[in-house]
């Protein structure tokens, strides 16, 4: 039998861990709700968008992040920084999916008032690219991917070879496999399903895939946030807990790069980011 002093060190470690490795990144005065991030092809970010309808670059340490642009053409500082009134939503615009096209420079944004967009390398405004799929509109995007020449909805994440995209199910607690290429072009199957709710999707440099999912507890409406990697099969690889720094607070997305984990939600005035 292990002595009790050992027995309490392990349980404990997890715990120290995580609050060593864990730091934040705080969002200028009043912004809120960094739901996504996205990185530059140089390595540049994160970026994420807020509640206000702008997207943020985050620079270093000393400067933080500044303001990169905005999705509405429409929006008026005045009226906009810091709103939480959704009617100003078509207004001030509300980016949540970030996704670079790293060939050309552009940034596509999925906002949940104005639809698909894209801003171009060097300018401040986006240009609004679709408002509906097949005479269908959007009703709130969520998420992106950007794969060259495709880009998708809400909770997608595009194969490194093209051949598959996976797409999260909130209410459905699962995610599909749609086949873009190969002997099962344009059909599509369950991949893994989750006792909780996956968010965002994201590829890691490796070829797995990063969910955020709001794992359900037994006290109703209360969740436990959590990242999990998985592989293109839904083999889960990696599961790690992250309701230490959260609580019940529910995360948007965890999204790998540069050895570094960049926690997002739509509930926080910052970045998570595990090292």
């Amino acid at each position: 039998m292990f002595p009790i002093s050992l027995i309490i060190f392990f349980l404990s470690l997890p715990s120290v861990l995580h609050s060593l490795n864990y730091v934040k990144l705080p969002l200028p005065l009043f912004a809120v709700g960094p739901e996504s991030s996205a990185f530059d092809a140089a390595g540049a970010g994160p970026y994420t968008g807020v509640a206000d309808g702008r997207i943020l670059k985050y620079v270093n340490p000393s400067v933080g992040f500044v303001d990169y642009g905005v999705t509405s053409p429409n929006r008026s500082k005045a009226l906009c920084v810091g709103y939480s009134i959704p009617a100003l939503g078509p207004t001030c615009g509300r980016p949540l999916g970030l996704g670079f096209n790293n060939l050309t420079g552009d940034l596509y944004i999925a906002d949940a008032y104005l639809g698909l967009l894209v801003l171009p390398k060097n300018q401040t405004i986006a240009t609004q690219l679709a408002t509906s799929a097949n005479g269908v509109p959007f009703r709130s995007p969520d998420g992106l991917d950007v794969d060259p020449g495709l880009s998708g909805p809400a909770g997608t994440a595009v194969s490194p070879d093209g051949t598959f995209v996976l797409v999260t199910e909130f209410i459905g607690k699962r995610i599909q496999k749609y086949w873009l290429k190969g002997p099962k072009a344009n059909t599509a199957e369950v991949l893994i399903t989750f006792k909780g709710r996956p968010d965002n999707i994201k590829r890691n440099p490796g070829g797995d895939f990063w969910v955020a999912v709001n794992q359900e507890t037994i006290i109703p409406l209360v969740m436990k946030p959590e990242g999990i990697r998985l592989d293109a099969n839904g083999t889960v690889k990696e599961s790690r807990p992250i309701n230490l720094q959260y609580g019940t607070t529910l995360v948007s997305e965890v999204q790998e790069f540069s050895g570094a984990l960049y926690i997002g939600s739509m509930f926080t005035n910052f970045i998570g980011v595990y090292n």
